[in-house]
């Protein structure tokens, strides 16, 4: 296992910059190829990442490839945020957004393939990853490693899943 770059000595303050992010893959992945260096509101443009990623590369992908593309996204994200984290001295630095990513391609897979169906499900996904209702919150506050932060944002994508199909059920989209 290669060493892993402590350069910039992690605490409390440390922001990481773009040269540092761009320095290695896990941190590049976690960073959501810089996306999570955007301020204010990392999360919110990790997850507009993911809506365009979604776009261009994923949503024209049969169902079994989507589904093999989720979970090694997921496998990969516990991976280099735990490896990140750890870099960093916090578990769950807001910069790390492949967690976003990951959670909100799911929510669009499973969601209505119309601009306002994605719109709302952006809206949905964002509100409960911020908010962290139970358990959300239980997992944020318990799960410190790469899983962990993985994780969370999934079970904030089933909360979101979960609105959008009531308002499927409820004819809410055209």
């Amino acid at each position: 296992m290669p060493a892993i770059d402590t350069e910039s000595a992690p605490d409390t303050a440390f922001r990481p910059s773009a040269a540092w992010v761009f320095r290695s893959f896990p941190r590049i992945i976690s960073f959501g190829f810089g996306s999570g260096l955007i301020r204010p509101a990392p999360g919110t443009w990790g997850t507009l990442l993911g809506w365009l990623l979604w776009v261009l590369l994923i949503a024209r992908l049969p169902d079994s490839y989507i589904a093999a593309t989720l979970l090694a996204g997921f496998a990969l994200g516990c991976w280099t945020c735990q490896r990140v984290g750890r870099e960093m001295g916090r578990a769950d630095d807001g910069g790390m957004v492949w967690d976003e990513v990951i959670a909100f391609w799911l929510v669009l897979w499973l969601t209505p393939d119309s601009f306002v169906a994605q719109l709302l499900a952006f809206a949905v996904f964002r509100f409960f990853d911020i908010v962290k209702p139970p358990p959300i919150s239980f997992f944020d506050r318990h799960f410190k490693n790469g899983f962990g932060v993985m994780w969370d944002d999934i079970v904030a994508a089933a909360y979101s899943l979960l609105v959008i199909a009531i308002l499927v059920r409820l004819e809410v989209f055209p």
